[in-house]
């Protein structure tokens, strides 16, 4: 699946979400609990990398390399340090650097907290907090667990305001994509980062069909009704009609405007996801509607404030999200854009003294999972973005496979950093499963895409050899001015022939 992303810098750019499986089981290498930086010791055996090498014959641009992890000697190489756009296989160092900075089962906090006290018959004077810490897998279910804790806390009433903290903002929208769903978004891909946000930060809308020649339901997927406008309706058709409606999302007057229309066929409900302008109060917006479900009234308004909380008496309620090996595995396989995003400026406001404003100085923070045996005086990689989003990222085959290498060696982290890596053979994409049976089996790796401002196809993970030995590799293939576009599919006819050919020998 492809969607259009652009860059601030460079405006016309398509980022690719491949759906990747995981491979549950990872094998035991008995190396050093501790990783040492580990840098190639030869030169490559023998030539290789003949199909890649066609690829660059024909305009486009590669950087390519396979080592060995047990002897550490380069098996191929092709212009190894030459910087490419990695598009995500950028994933990659999220995971690795969020590995370094918490533990495996790490996971982030979403709180509702009271500036008040509670009277005897459940009234509140004061304001009710919702604060999130950057939890990118928080849904409408949790929203639920929360109001249902507030509930059973014994409130009934609230005199104030029902606030929205996010614990870092507000963000500077780096990407042009995001910053015109400010005003209004036809797709849930656009999302504006923000440390509180729930599915994603999107409007998920449950369309409902009812009888033929009446207008469908619309509801939240949390089962409430919408807490924002909706224009417009959406026409209930017979059980055999051609499925033709949308839903968009505009923002008028601070608020968002859901703009419906077209026809669904009678049977089961859609759910259909729309990208918030604000996803701080899109939350609280939920939990508001949640908790007026449950009897719980607010009299005051919902609005969003940055920075710690005037004031925080005690927590009513809180969720834990998804563990971060899971997060990880979830970013990886499904090369979610939104989540690599926001660990990456979760990253930044736990490494960094002043809490993140902008993406692109956020992914400051990943280079040194990069850098780590770069020889003196050697440039950084530049990284903009965690996701791959922007095209002006540049990495080398030869800076990847340094970072696969320490993390091979990194016994500690290397089952959750390995686990969300795809085996082709589970791949639901005919792209990744065709190839040999030693490509399906012998193969764990991230993929990356793009098409704009020049084509891109990166790989990048870790093969088996038929001693049970391990190699890191890395290929990135980005079109020329020559050659703007390279078609995916002959990308990937090169890179399965030549790693076909190494595993053949190794």
């Amino acid at each position: 699946m492809m969607r259009k992303t652009r860059s601030v810098k460079s405006p016309n750019k398509i980022a690719c979400a491949l759906v990747l499986l995981v491979q549950a089981l990872w094998p035991t290498h008995g190396l050093a609990a501790k990783p040492q930086p580990h840098g190639p010791a030869a030169k490559p055996q023998q030539p290789g990398w003949t199909a890649l090498q066609g690829l660059q014959r024909d305009g486009a641009r590669v950087s390519a390399v396979v080592q060995n992890l047990t002897g550490a000697e380069l098996y191929e190489t092709l212009n190894a340090k030459t910087r490419l756009s990695p598009a995500s296989i950028t994933k990659l160092v999220v995971a690795a650097t969020a590995l370094e900075v918490w533990p495996a089962d790490k996971s982030f906090e979403t709180r509702v907290m009271l500036n008040g006290r509670v009277q005897s018959d459940g009234r509140v004077t004061g304001d009710l907090i919702l604060s999130g810490d950057g939890d990118a897998t928080l849904d409408h279910r949790d929203l639920w667990t929360l109001a249902g804790q507030v509930r059973a806390a014994g409130i009934r009433s609230v005199s104030g305001s029902l606030v929205a903290n996010p614990t870092y903002g507000p963000l500077g929208c780096d990407n042009v994509d995001r910053c015109e769903a400010l005003e209004s978004s036809d797709t849930a891909f656009n999302t504006p980062l923000s440390a509180l946000a729930v599915d994603f930060g999107t409007w998920c809308v449950e369309v409902i069909p009812t009888t033929s020649g009446e207008p469908a339901r619309l509801r939240a997927c949390g089962g409430t009704p919408l807490p924002v406008a909706v224009e417009g309706s959406i026409k209930t058709g017979g059980a055999r009609t051609k499925e033709n409606f949308w839903i968009g999302r505009s923002t008028a007057d601070g608020g968002d405007v859901l703009k419906v229309g077209g026809v669904i066929a009678q049977g089961d409900s859609k759910e259909v996801y729309r990208a918030m302008s604000d996803p701080a109060m899109g939350a609280a917006l939920l939990l508001r509607q949640m908790l007026a479900e449950l009897g719980v009234t607010i009299a005051g308004k919902t609005r969003v404030q940055y920075g710690p909380p005037a004031q925080a008496d005690s927590v009513l309620a809180r969720v834990q999200g998804v563990a971060l090996r899971e997060q990880l595995s979830r970013m990886l396989r499904y090369s979610n854009n939104y989540v690599a995003d926001l660990l990456t400026l979760n990253i930044a406001a736990a490494r960094t003294p002043k809490p993140p404003s902008q993406l692109s100085e956020a992914s400051l923070t990943l280079t040194g999972a990069l850098t780590r045996n770069a020889t003196s005086g050697s440039s950084s990689p530049r990284l903009f973005s965690g996701s791959g989003l922007t095209p002006e990222n540049e990495i080398s085959a030869a800076e990847m496979v340094s970072m696969l290498d320490y993390q091979y060696r990194n016994t500690a982290t290397f089952p959750a950093f390995y686990g969300g890596l795809v085996v082709p053979a589970q791949a639901p994409f005919a792209f990744l499963r065709g190839g040999s049976r030693e490509w399906q089996n012998r193969v764990a790796l991230k993929t990356g895409t793009m098409n704009d401002p020049v084509s891109v196809c990166a790989v990048a993970g870790y093969l088996r050899r038929k001693d049970g030995g391990w190699m890191a590799f890395a290929i990135l293939i980005n079109g020329s001015d020559a050659k703007r576009h390279v078609p995916l599919y002959k990308s990937m006819e090169a890179i399965r022939a030549d790693i076909d050919g190494l595993l053949a020998r190794y």
